[in-house]
């Protein structure tokens, strides 16, 4: 990546979904980019993105392991401008009964979605600290608010998420540092297929688009917002799940989410 001017971000997750359409907002304001994720469909996104002109490098790595975040931290120390905007955006999703799950997926999972995320944050957030300036968008979910039956580790990671934004944000407020943490629902992605969600109810129902949930999220990021949930029916279903028991909600949650949901 040569020289220029332009701010620099960085987005994770950025293959597809929700990642690649916050990469493309990016650009539209003129930043360069370092995109990251685990699979070779980063350097096609990246192709795609620096045709609107702007510098974009592809990082394939693995973003659950401490090797491939300092791998992506690497690459963005090399450019030689410090990092303006971080998008946390990588997560993965794991469907089934808990006791049915292989455990090496699950661990994935937790390392993607935590251990990844916060300590790619804290790298990031450090430089950002010494500068005296930056924005930070971390993307949790309103599954976070609820147990997830049949997503119980998936869920949990988006709470620890969820309630990890809100820590750094206030631990922050005296800087000119922002962290705002975005919680989209179910959104068309390559998500439910990943996770081995195709047969349950919420695997084929009507999604969220990703590019109006990205708009959400990069326009609250832009403001300094704490957070937002994107959708109208997202902020009912968040609203109404703090005040609703917990054994009840993961009973609803479960009617979603069971596999072969979606044949009743």
């Amino acid at each position: 990546m040569t020289e220029t001017s332009r701010p620099l971000a960085i987005v994770t997750g950025a293959s597809s979904g929700i990642g690649l359409e916050l990469a493309k907002l990016a650009v539209d304001q003129g930043y360069d980019l370092i995109i990251a994720a685990d699979e070779p469909e980063i350097h096609e996104a990246a192709g795609t993105l620096e045709a609107k002109g702007v510098k974009v490098r592809a990082v394939q790595a693995d973003l659950a392991t401490t090797e491939g975040v300092d791998q992506l931290y690497e690459a963005a120390s090399n450019v030689g401008r410090p990092v303006e905007i971080l998008i946390a955006n990588a997560g993965r999703g794991l469907g089934h009964g808990f006791l049915d799950q292989d455990f090496q997926k699950v661990r994935r999972v937790v390392d993607t979605n935590i251990v990844g995320t916060v300590y790619l944050v804290q790298k990031v957030g450090r430089d950002m600290r010494e500068a005296n300036r930056g924005k930070i968008l971390l993307t949790g979910s309103i599954a976070g608010f609820m147990p997830g039956s049949f997503q119980a580790v998936y869920n949990g990671t988006k709470a620890f998420v969820n309630s990890f934004a809100f820590a750094l944000r206030n631990e922050l407020k005296d800087t000119d540092i922002t962290v705002t943490c975005l919680m989209p629902g179910a959104t068309e992605t390559r998500f439910f297929e990943r996770a081995d969600m195709l047969d349950t109810k919420v695997g084929q129902q009507e999604k969220d688009d990703p590019t109006d949930v990205a708009k959400t999220g990069w326009d609250a990021m832009m403001r300094g917002d704490g957070d937002v949930v994107s959708g109208l029916k997202n902020k009912i279903q968040s609203a109404v799940a703090n005040v609703t028991p917990a054994g009840l909600l993961a009973e609803q949650h479960r009617k979603m989410a069971e596999p072969g949901s979606a044949e009743d």
